[in-house]
């Protein structure tokens, strides 16, 4: 089965967010972006509703910015469809650890998982962990 990942934000934040994974880990077709409410005519549920029509025979894994926010709540809507994977938090790190493993991977869920496991070791206090390596060196 396909595999597809849409990014969807509020604002820019998906294709800023897509032009950065291109530029770290090269050109990938399985990834797009979904920018909402850039103009005034923008429809969110209309273009919600094409992207599950188009992709239904998909595997489609959509993350969107903030959870509980109009994006993913309108993704939220279709969360019972088979092989549909609703990801709130979009991140680079996530996005990187799901994309580079997304043809590799047997199950779409596991994948998911593993990754918001590794992508949540990169979310650091860079000043708590310089102070604490340095503490570590001294002894």
């Amino acid at each position: 089965m396909k595999r597809k990942i849409i990014l969807a934000s509020h604002g820019n934040f998906a294709s800023g967010i897509l032009n950065s994974l291109h530029i770290i880990c090269g050109e990938n077709d399985l990834v797009e972006a979904l920018d909402c409410y850039v103009t005034t005519d923008f429809e969110l549920s209309k273009v919600v509703k094409n992207i599950m029509i188009k992709y239904k025979e998909s595997e489609l894994i959509v993350i969107t910015d903030i959870f509980g926010g109009s994006v993913n709540n309108e993704f939220l809507n279709y969360i019972k469809q088979p092989n549909f994977y609703l990801i709130a938090g979009l991140n680079l790190p996530f996005l990187i650890e799901l994309s580079t493993k997304l043809v590799i991977s047997d199950s779409v869920d596991k994948l998911i998982r593993n990754s918001l496991d590794e992508s949540k070791m990169s979310i650091q206090f860079c000043n708590e962990t310089f102070n604490k390596k340095i503490i570590e060196e001294d002894f």
